[in-house]
């Protein structure tokens, strides 16, 4: 199906709206974590979603906004157990997602609500996207992109030589915690793209996939995020022509892009 009879129908348009969003900031920001070896916080931080997901079902409140605080104070946590505890990043991501699966799985169970709502949340539904739930991931995907951009050059100084960062005056320890934070939001939106099992997809494969063509840190950014855009809208095409579920399509072809570039790159040697 062609991208103008895909737009043709609403629910469609919106799940495609919030998608390239979504897909945009996940592109940005992931190419940061892939970079500072930090992409799995990402995975953990899914996790927590998890918990968070079920704590609004549990309460009767909306899951994106329950699962956007918990998920926020989870990441703040586990800066506080990487500084405090003397943990290493794993670790105290480990241990925070293991939490957050459990507290998951417990309230999802006292709610009896764990075959109906909860699914559609691990495994994504973006063509059942509410108006409300667009507004509010635009609007939090934007501002998760704006302020990436406010902080780029004090970000790239970190990313590439922190010791050097720290030592010029950049303040890094607030820059780890933009990005802690921008992560943990990003991952409560992607959740509804491609679902809580699959959202560390959208942070770690396009970046990964820019990484391969790249000749500097500005086109990495730039084919990350065509690459992550291009697998949200061919993968809404494809699945809404094929009849195959979104979230896994778009996840599929973001590995074929990233597969090709791989290619391209080992030919040129």
């Amino acid at each position: 199906m062609g991208m103008e009879a895909l737009l043709g129908y609403g629910f469609l348009q919106r799940a495609l709206l919030a998608g390239l969003f979504v897909a945009f900031a996940c592109a940005i920001l992931g190419l940061f974590l892939v970079l500072r070896r930090d992409a799995m916080i990402g995975h953990g931080l899914s996790h927590v979603t998890f918990g968070g997901v079920a704590l609004g079902l549990f309460l009767n409140l909306l899951p994106l906004v329950a699962a956007l605080a918990v998920t926020v104070l989870a990441s703040l946590a586990i800066m506080k157990l990487r500084q405090k505890a003397g943990l290493h990043g794993d670790t105290a991501i480990g241990i925070l997602s293991s939490v957050g699966m459990a507290l998951g799985v417990a309230l999802a169970t006292l709610a009896g609500r764990f075959n109906v709502d909860l699914l559609s949340y691990l495994f994504g539904d973006i063509l059942a996207i509410s108006p409300a739930e667009v507004g509010l991931s635009v609007a939090l995907a934007a501002a998760a992109v704006a302020l990436i951009f406010a902080n780029y050059h004090k970000l790239m100084y970190a990313t590439f030589d922190r010791e050097a960062a720290r030592a010029s005056g950049v303040r890094v320890a607030r820059l780890d915690l933009l990005l802690t934070v921008l992560t943990s939001v990003t991952v409560v939106l992607g959740m509804k793209v491609v679902g809580i099992l699959m959202v560390t997809a959208l942070l770690v494969i396009p970046a990964a996939a820019g990484l391969q063509l790249a000749a500097n840190f500005k086109q990495a950014l730039v084919i990350s995020a065509v690459t992550a855009a291009f697998s949200v809208a061919a993968g809404l095409a494809a699945s809404f022509s094929l009849d195959l579920p979104a979230a896994a399509t778009i996840v599929l072809i973001a590995f074929v892009v990233f597969g090709a570039f791989f290619a391209a790159r080992q030919m040129r040697r």
